[in-house]
């Protein structure tokens, strides 16, 4: 068992979090903007590879309440397959994120922040709760 990086997929910009090797501290790892560059985006993911012991990727994926699909599914799924071809020795899984962001805002109100504090940090965190949802899953 190894560590798990967990990524809020967005076309312009992307929100990681991160549990160790043990899967017991989990924390927002910052957000990217890279304004649809694949290639700088998974460069990224490299760098946050490197440094930490990651095993398995949990990206979020955008299905309406009803659990039906988003219309980013597409999307989000073609990144997913991007992953599995660029880091073919780690497990990625899609996990669904719906009301990741709610929840993210909420902590971030209740840790103090307002508006454009929120907006900065929405997205690491909105991965911090798909992580943690993924997690207790599992």
């Amino acid at each position: 068992m190894g560590g798990v990086l967990s990524i809020d997929y967005g076309d312009k910009k992307c929100g990681f979090a991160s549990a160790d090797a043990l899967r017991i501290a989990c924390e927002p790892l910052g957000v990217l903007r890279h304004e649809g560059d694949a290639e700088t985006l998974l460069a990224h993911i490299e760098r946050l590879l490197a440094e930490r012991n990651v095993t398995t990727l949990v990206v979020g994926l955008p299905l309406h309440m009803d659990g039906r699909p988003g219309r980013r599914v597409e999307v989000v799924q073609t990144f997913v397959a991007r992953l599995r071809a660029r880091f073919p020795n780690l497990e990625v899984h899609e996990w669904d994120e719906r009301l990741t962001t709610k929840e993210a805002e909420s902590r971030l109100r209740e840790a103090g922040r307002r508006g454009k504090g929120i907006k900065a940090e929405r997205d690491a965190w909105s991965a911090l709760v798909l992580l943690e949802d993924w997690l207790a899953s599992h």
